[in-house]
C-alpha cells in the first residue's frame, strides 16, 4: 500500500492544479514538535505521482491566525437607544450571534431601549479578513466541528470579518488525539475552508479557466442552480469497494472505481472547484467539487489534477487523470457524493450500467 503525506511538492505539467503545499510559509498554528517533525517526514516521503503546476496555497495556509481571543465574562446588558446586535457585541466583545441565541431573538433581531440581555461569557475571536476555520481551529488546538457546533454554524458556512466566533475551551487530550487533529478531513474542508468575506462584499464569480487563478483568500461565489437530472459517472470502470461499512469495520464514504493509469476523470455534473490539493492522506491527489442545493463530490487518488480552486466546470469535463495517490491498493478513483455534510451512496445517484 502506498501512502502519501499530507504535504504535496509535485513536478510540473501542462495543465493547471493547486499544489497541495508547495512554497507554503508557517502555518497559522503551534504544532507539537513532534507533529513538526513528523511533518518534515512526510515532505520527505512524498508520493511524487501526482503532477501540480504552482499555484496559490490553500487559504488556511495564506492566512496566518493569532490566538488572541478575548475572554468575555458572563453579564447583563441593558439596550440603550441605538443600539444593535451588532454595536452590543462590539461593546462586549461578545459574538452577535451567541448573545441572539441566549437570548432566543430570531430575525430580524429587533430590540428595544430598556430591554435586559444576557452576554454568554466564554473566548470570542475576532475573525478577520481571509481567515478560515480551519486555521482558527488550528491556532486554537481546538477541533472545527466543535467550533462549528459551539456556534450553531450551518451552509454555507462563510465567516464573515469582523465577526465573532466563540472558541470551546480545550480539554485533556491523548498524544493520537493530539496529532490527528493536525489532520484534515473532507467536513473541515467542506465547512472550515473558505475565507471570510469581508462586510458588504460579494464572493468572486468562479473563473471559467485554470488559466485565471484566484488568490487563495478570496471568497468564491458558490453556484445555485440544482443539479439537472442525474449525475454523471466520472470515469469508466468496475467498483471494487462500495458505499458503507467495509469487512474490517472501516466506513467508506463513497466508492472506488478500478481504472488504467491516466484514465480522464470527468466532472460529475456543473459546478465550482472548492478545493484541490492532497492536504487529506488517505486520499492523496484530490479534487473537491461544489454544486448546487448543497450538493458535493469528491474525487481522490488522483495522479494528475488539471483544474484550480474557484474554476466552474461543466458535466464531463475532464478534471483530474487517476492514479494511485494516498492509502489506494491500485489505480483506482474515490469518488463521493454528499448532501449537505452528509455522504450519500454515489451509485443511488448515478446511472444504471
Amino acid at each position: 500500500m502506498r501512502r502519501m503525506g499530507a504535504l504535496l511538492f509535485g513536478v510540473v505539467v501542462t495543465a493547471g492544479c493547486i499544489p497541495a503545499e508547495t512554497g507554503r510559509g508557517t502555518r497559522g498554528y503551534d504544532a507539537p514538535e513532534q507533529n513538526r517533525e513528523q511533518e518534515q517526514f512526510e515532505r520527505r516521503s512524498l508520493d511524487q505521482d501526482v503532477r501540480v503546476l504552482p499555484a496559490p496555497p490553500p487559504a488556511w495556509e495564506a492566512r496566518r491566525v493569532t490566538a488572541d481571543a478575548k475572554q468575555v465574562a458572563s453579564s447583563t446588558y441593558v439596550v440603550q437607544p441605538g443600539d444593535s446586535l451588532r454595536t452590543i457585541s462590539i461593546q462586549t466583545g461578545a459574538g452577535s450571534e451567541a448573545i441572539a441565541r441566549a437570548n432566543n431573538l430570531v430575525a430580524p433581531f429587533v430590540i428595544q431601549p430598556g430591554q435586559r440581555l444576557g452576554i454568554p461569557g466564554g473566548r470570542y475571536h475576532l475573525v478577520r479578513t481571509g481567515e478560515t476555520g480551519i486555521a482558527i481551529a488550528r491556532a486554537y488546538g481546538v477541533d472545527w466541528s466543535r467550533i462549528v457546533s459551539a456556534n450553531a454554524l450551518t451552509e454555507p458556512y462563510i465567516l464573515r470579518t469582523g465577526q465573532r466566533l466563540l472558541v470551546p475551551g480545550s480539554r485533556p487530550e491523548s498524544i493520537e488525539e493530539r496529532a490527528a487533529r493536525f489532520h484534515l478531513d473532507i467536513d473541515d474542508i467542506l465547512t472550515g475552508g473558505e475565507p471570510a468575506l469581508a462586510a458588504n462584499a460579494r464572493p468572486a464569480r468562479p473563473s471559467p479557466s485554470s488559466s485565471r487563478v484566484l488568490p487563495a483568500t478570496t471568497p468564491v461565489a458558490a453556484p445555485i442552480s440544482r443539479v439537472a437530472g442525474q449525475f454523471a459517472w466520472p470515469l469508466k470502470g468496475s467498483i471494487v469497494k462500495r458505499f458503507g461499512p467495509g469487512k474490517s469495520g472501516e466506513r467508506n464514504d463513497g466508492i472506488k472505481i478500478a481504472a488504467p493509469l491516466d484514465t480522464p476523470v470527468l466532472a460529475a455534473a456543473d459546478g465550482v472547484v472548492a478545493y484541490v490539493g492532497s492536504d487529506v492522506p488517505a486520499l492523496g491527489g484530490l479534487v473537491i467539487v461544489k454544486h448546487g442545493n448543497s450538493t458535493t463530490t469528491v474525487y481522490g487518488h488522483a495522479g494528475q489534477l488539471l483544474v484550480q480552486r474557484g474554476q466552474s466546470v461543466k458535466k464531463g469535463q475532464m478534471i483530474a487523470l487517476s492514479g494511485n495517490s494516498g492509502f489506494a491498493d491500485r489505480p483506482e478513483l474515490h469518488f463521493e457524493i454528499r448532501q449537505g455534510r452528509t455522504p450519500v451512496d454515489p451509485v443511488s445517484r448515478l446511472p444504471a450500467r
